[in-house]
């Protein structure tokens, strides 16, 4: 029989042989938030289309070119996400969250869907971890946020990250940088596509942010934003860098950096490496200070970033980072004959009410075939019940690896063997993936 479909183009399966590396990035990227005071928001995976619009920008690429736009039964305009955070600073306005204690801090795991051409590290879904800061407008703010992101990195052992840094101005500096730009690519107007043509009247900023390679070779002799930004936007650039400097995260500035959303204001940040391809972005982010207010709500100003998992996880991968393997079955509890098979079902219950990851067999098995299930998923101890165990209460503990075998009883003596073996529940998702050390430390406690 064919296979009635395929998944869509740009999308991706994760399997069970892939998943569990990524749990652990999203349990390491939300735990270290919680400890800078990240408390985490859920948002929807389709807002209405005008979020964006008023949000991302009209220019953008995004919103022109990959937005999943479509019409509900409602004749509503509706999109999947593009980016988490127009939908948690809506929820915010929405809700009433600005109204209690500033600043407001929250993080996000979410799919967030764009229409491109699918490559490495760039999918037509694809996920992100994300947190935004609404309240602050200290430079202090920019370098936690900037901090926790280089935070997780470190707890991951990524290696050759490269933070780059740049400020593009305000609302009161950037009409005169939007000046020069026009005035340059003018000069460029019969090479600049069709799209960068149109933005040259609307928003020249993001003829920078074009995909073309014309477009971005020319714009490689644009003038440069940090010649135009104003005293207050260079004051708080200059904050930002020296506590970055006071906390030993290194950075270049890069004039160049301009994001791809129209939102931004003041500080932008790339995290970029050269191990992953084309797609080279890690985490990417920045200020926002006019977004509440142009959702709604009160003057604001806020910051945030978004981090990509399928990136994250390629860059790990390309540096041969060794990630947790996934928790293995302790004991497997063969059976003979459906007495012995209900005795085995009873014990798995207790036992994993205890926290022991226990399997029986619900195959009707063969005892061959289920020792060799056993061995394939890698359990570290097995025992066989069959009539005997049952009239004595006791069967042979089977260690896996060594095949040492010895009596043990059925009631709490196999708890307790089970635990001497070391094969207790885990105090945390963390603690078997990455050691006792770093989880005390991320959890901010002492040995």
């Amino acid at each position: 029989m064919a296979l009635l479909t395929k998944a869509p183009r740009g999308t991706q399966d994760i399997l069970p042989k892939d998943s569990y590396q990524w749990r652990f990035l999203e349990t390491v990227a939300m735990e270290t938030a919680a400890l800078f005071g990240f408390k985490e928001i859920r948002t929807p995976t389709f807002e209405h289309t005008e979020l964006f619009h008023r949000s991302v920008g009209d220019t953008t690429d995004v919103v022109q070119k990959e937005m999943y736009t479509f019409t509900d039964k409602g004749n509503r305009s509706i999109t999947l996400k593009p980016e988490g955070t127009a939908g948690a600073v809506r929820a915010a306005v929405e809700h009433g969250l600005l109204a209690d204690a500033l600043p407001l801090k929250v993080s996000y795991l979410t799919s967030c869907f764009r229409y491109e051409k699918p490559q490495a590290g760039r999918l037509r879904e694809f996920h992100q971890f994300g947190v935004e800061m609404l309240g602050s407008q200290s430079p202090a703010a920019d370098a936690e946020v900037i901090g926790l992101a280089y935070e997780i990195f470190k707890v991951l052992q990524v290696q050759n990250l490269t933070l780059e840094l740049n400020s593009i101005g305000c609302p009161q500096c950037r009409p005169k940088y939007h000046q020069a730009l026009k005035a340059y690519f003018e000069g460029h107007k019969d090479e600049l596509c069709e799209t960068c043509l149109s933005r040259l009247e609307t928003n020249p900023m993001r003829i920078l942010d074009c995909k073309s390679p014309v477009c971005s070779e020319i714009a490689k002799g644009a003038p440069v934003v940090l010649d135009f930004i104003c005293d207050e936007c260079r004051e708080h650039f200059e904050g930002v860098k020296t506590r970055l400097d006071k906390m030993g995260i290194a950075y270049t500035v890069n004039p160049h950096i301009v994001r791809g959303l129209d939102y931004y204001t003041k500080t932008v940040f790339e995290f970029v490496t050269s191990q992953i391809g084309a797609q080279g972005t890690v985490c990417g982010g920045g200020r926002y200070d006019g977004l509440v207010e142009e959702l709604g709500g009160a003057k604001t100003p806020g910051l945030g970033f978004a981090m990509g998992l399928e990136r994250l996880l390629l860059l790990l991968a390309a540096q041969q980072n060794e990630l947790p393997e996934p928790r293995a079955c302790e004991l497997y509890i063969a059976s003979i004959g459906d007495a012995a098979n209900i005795k085995a079902g009873e014990l798995c219950a207790r036992l994993r009410d205890e926290g022991f990851y226990v399997e029986c067999d619900t195959m009707g098995r063969s005892v061959k075939a289920q020792m060799k299930y056993a061995n394939k998923i890698g359990a570290k101890m097995s025992m066989v019940l069959g009539d005997s165990e049952l009239e004595s209460g006791k069967a042979q503990l089977k260690d896996m690896d060594t095949g040492e075998s010895s009596p043990v009883e059925l009631g709490e003596e196999l708890t307790r063997r089970l635990y001497d073996a070391g094969l207790a529940r885990a105090t945390s998702e963390l603690s078997d993936q990455i050691g006792d050390a770093d989880i005390l430390r991320l959890l901010g406690q002492q040995e």
